[in-house]
């Protein structure tokens, strides 16, 4: 892939590298973003911070946060399937926030990004609450990403503060350690936060995709959403949309 912008800040080196219309955000090494507008599933982790909306009808999906923007891969495809009324993006790296208007296209509505600490954000926030939260908040240490916010019950129940009645709360993990590590996995009045929790993985990737629920989540329907969508009909030979999902049971 060809480098198509550089800035290299304290010794950290920002980079956005391009292969046709295909973009990806690195910095320090570590692979943050990547979108391509003409497939908006890629077959790649992000696809998996994205399929949780469907859990829920199409039209209950209208305010979004996403904690650690970084380039606003996922925010695009968020915006491609379910045209939501607001997309927040949450980064404290000025760089991310630049190559996301700069070259992932996060300009005009429905986006919003906002240069600031995701923590000091969430604790002074007292607006509206939203339909759909990610948290993908991943520095980076000596070339491998690293959180740049321990998952701890306070974390989560801070979380679940920022949701709508029925609101999904999305966390990435890079590896199922980190899940087995979380206040949700060991704290029993985090568990109870929610109604419904699910794992989403996919083949190549280390990554395990927690979905958290204030309402019960019906898999069947969930399924029948994205079949509404050529891009996320398995059934079909030309998607490039791979995933597994699992119930979450502590202990197991």
């Amino acid at each position: 892939m060809a480098v198509i912008w550089q800035k290299n800040v304290d010794g950290v080196v920002h980079q956005v590298r391009s292969a046709g219309a295909t973009r990806r955000l690195y910095t320090d090494g570590v692979f943050h973003s990547q979108y391509n507008p003409r497939y908006p599933v890629g077959g790649h982790i992000w696809d998996l911070l994205m399929l949780p909306a469907f859990f829920v009808e199409h039209s209950s999906i209208r305010r979004i946060l996403v904690l650690g923007a970084g380039g606003g891969a996922v925010m695009q495809q968020l915006y491609y399937f379910l045209s939501p009324e607001i997309i927040v993006g949450i980064d404290r790296n000025p760089e991310h926030l630049y190559v996301a208007r700069q070259y992932f296209g996060i300009t005009g509505k429905p986006f919003q990004l906002i240069e600031l600490d995701a923590e000091s954000w969430a604790y002074d926030y007292n607006g509206e609450p939203f339909d759909l939260v990610i948290d993908d908040l991943y520095g980076e240490h000596e070339g491998e990403p690293h959180r740049a916010i321990e998952l701890n019950p306070a974390w989560f129940k801070k979380l679940h503060s920022l949701l709508s009645n029925s609101g999904l709360l999305v966390v990435n993990f890079t590896a199922l350690s980190g899940l087995k590590s979380s206040g949700w996995w060991q704290d029993k009045a985090t568990q109870h936060l929610f109604s419904s929790a699910y794992r989403l993985s996919m083949k190549n990737y280390e990554n395990i995709i927690g979905v958290f629920s204030r309402k019960l989540i019906d898999v069947k329907l969930f399924r029948r959403h994205l079949r509404q969508y050529p891009e996320l009909d398995q059934r079909r030979k030309t998607t490039k949309l791979q995933y597994k999902i699992r119930k979450l049971t502590p202990g197991y």
